[in-house]
């Protein structure tokens, strides 16, 4: 019997969402799609400014926007990358990051794609001849036929600056259902990371596997410009509300943040606009059984607040890993390419006065009697410069990112690009923040929508910041010795975010702002099964789950549908096994948790 709860234990941490298994991935096209004509309308050159998921977001709508003006696209400049002062010899912007032969290869169907402009109007292009446009953010299709098509057929090049991680709105008519099949083509098989990222994201899978247990990784959202524009200054301390309130004063001058400078925060975490902590993360993962022993995978190449913020979910979870801890130095340098050194960033102190320095300014001190001239400023070293902002206590104005800086964005690119390889294989996924209602993409969004295409059935949690911030006001004073109702009220919560529940929910909210975090129902088929699916509709109308097409014969196998018997426990199902015991006798509870994690602490009220 204790084998068998045991099994089930496991099952229940680790098992697929049994509701979900009848959605298959399936992107291809539908209805009638010609191949593109060679004869084009045009050239779409294009820049990109933002991080990785900014980059992937805006990809997949420049290649949209290419077919749906019959334009040819060039490859996108990754800004990124460019900027940056002496990346790496052996790569161009988008080669830095993705496999260009991969990507014109697979979308030679879709889209006509050329690595840069004809000679003849290369010119034109470095004399600025052609109109450059600056698209909003999900901007419609009538926005590019009526304002851009006629300017790409009279100059035959166009140049668009997308800045805000997108540039076609993300629900689009149901006539255009192809052009979202066409999203779900770019970013789920043609935008493939170079061989070297592919090559050393696939080995740090490994590594995590070798352990011989599964594996959960947690991308904790902490950035400062969504920290900023949500307005969580309050939720940190010292210099990082500092720095969080002057990049929101940024964002309220370039009319980003359209609310006040100080806002409170706690109602604001209340209300779910702010990130989990990494505590209240490690609080509800315990809640839900699993052991400290549990490996999770630190996904986010910057957490802001540093790792003082990890330091209660590290003593909860001893197995906290990050790509630092997976691979060696130098793999990692080998990842970025050969490099031109920059200058040592040495930090210098100020320079000393010189005698007459020190009495011509006495001289001119003011009126006599005068007050004794101050002791000698305390001499600053360079251990007290905490890294990046200690601009902070010398200038009220933010410096421009020195040469370091920007080279160091670029590798954020490449730790991003590892992270999300291991975030979509992770047994089970949990973000600390995702659908913040700014428009923006985001990476656990991202994330989420990958796994919902390529495997809907694995586990993926969808909390409701909301209802976490209740739970956590209702037990502050105990979190770590919580009542054993509060536990199973978790549990119930994040149960149901894995289901068909928690999926509609993210559908409402989410699929409005970034189609690709949840690409349903254009990009998936259901096999033919004998349970219904209630359809659910957005607020236009449109169904926006539930009217999946039935998959194609050939997807109609044993390998395509699984497993169905009848001991297949549901991983939305919290009325389990264990949770009977738990609910009839707390004893075998208490035996059965010091059978699986002698070090795990447990409550003292259960």
């Amino acid at each position: 019997m204790i084998f068998l709860t045991l099994y089930r234990l496991n099952k229940r941490l680790w098992g697929t969402v049994r509701s979900l298994e009848s959605l298959q991935p399936y992107a291809n096209p539908r209805n009638s799609y010609p191949v593109p004509n060679e004869n084009t309308n045009g050239f779409i050159f294009a820049k990109i400014f933002g991080g990785f998921e900014k980059i992937r977001s805006s990809i997949c709508d420049l290649v949209t926007i290419s077919r749906l003006l019959n334009a040819t696209l060039v490859i996108p400049e990754i800004q990124e990358s460019t900027r940056s002062k002496q990346i790496s010899y052996k790569f161009k912007s988008f080669s830095y990051l993705y496999d260009e032969e991969q990507f014109i290869a697979s979308l030679k169907n879709d889209v006509n794609i050329v690595k840069s402009l004809p000679e003849h109007l290369k010119a034109a292009r470095r004399s600025y001849e052609f109109p450059i446009f600056k698209p909003k953010n999900s901007a419609s299709p009538n926005f590019y036929i009526k304002e851009i098509l006629p300017n790409l057929k009279k100059a035959k090049v166009v140049g668009l600056i997308i800045t805000e991680g997108g540039c076609l709105q993300s629900i689009l008519p149901p006539s255009m259902s192809e052009f979202q099949r066409l999203r779900c083509r770019v970013a789920f098989h043609a935008l493939q990371f170079r061989s070297e990222i592919q090559t050393l994201g696939r080995q740090m899978v490994e590594r995590l596997r070798a352990w011989g247990q599964p594996f959960l990784s947690y991308h904790p959202g902490l950035v400062r410009d969504t920290l900023a524009y949500h307005g969580c200054a309050e939720l940190f301390q010292d210099v990082h509300t500092e720095l969080i309130q002057y990049r929101r004063a940024q964002m309220i001058r370039q009319g980003i943040v359209s609310d006040e400078l100080n806002v409170d925060s706690h109602l604001q975490r209340e209300n779910g606009s702010c990130p989990l902590m990494p505590e209240e993360v490690g609080l509800l993962l315990r809640a839900m059984g699993y052991p400290s022993k549990t490996i999770i995978y630190l996904a986010g190449s910057q957490t802001f607040g540093g790792q003082r913020l990890l330091i209660p979910l590290r003593a909860m979870f001893a197995n906290l890993v990050d790509r630092t801890s997976l691979c060696s130095k130098t793999e990692l340098s080998d990842l970025v390419g050969p490099e031109t050194p920059l200058p040592s960033d040495i930090f210098q102190l100020p320079r000393p006065k010189s005698e007459s320095e020190i009495k011509e300014e006495w001289s001119r001190a003011g009126p006599r009697p005068r007050p004794l001239p101050p002791p000698p400023e305390r001499r600053i070293y360079p251990h007290e410069k905490e890294g990046w902002y200690g601009w902070i206590t010398e200038t009220d104005k933010e410096p421009n990112p020195s040469p370091r800086d920007l080279r160091m964005q670029a590798h954020r690119l490449l730790w991003d690009a590892l992270d999300y390889i291991i975030s979509v294989e992770a047994d089970a996924f949990f973000p600390g923040f995702n659908n913040d209602g700014s428009g923006w993409p985001d990476f656990s969004g991202l994330v989420m929508g990958q796994r919902l295409y390529e495997r809907a059935s694995s586990r993926t949690y969808r909390p409701d910041r909301k209802t976490i911030a209740a739970l956590f006001d209702i037990t502050r004073g105990n979190m770590y010795h919580p009542k054993h109702d509060w536990t199973l009220s978790v549990k119930e919560h994040l149960n149901k975010s894995l289901s068909e529940e928690g999926l509609i929910r993210q559908l409402l909210l989410s699929k409005p702002n970034s189609f690709l975090s949840h690409p349903l129902p254009e990009c998936s088929c259901r096999i033919s099964s004998l349970e219904l699916t209630k359809q659910t509709e957005g607020k236009d109308g449109r169904v926006l789950y539930g009217d999946e097409h039935e998959c194609p014969i050939w997807m109609q196998s044993a390998e395509a549908v699984g497993v169905r018997n009848d001991d297949v426990e549901s991983a939305e199902d919290d009325n389990d096994v264990v949770e009977q015991q738990e609910r009839n006798g707390p004893d075998f509870t208490t035996s059965l948790t010091s059978t699986i994690d002698h070090d795990e602490e447990w409550d003292p009220n259960d």
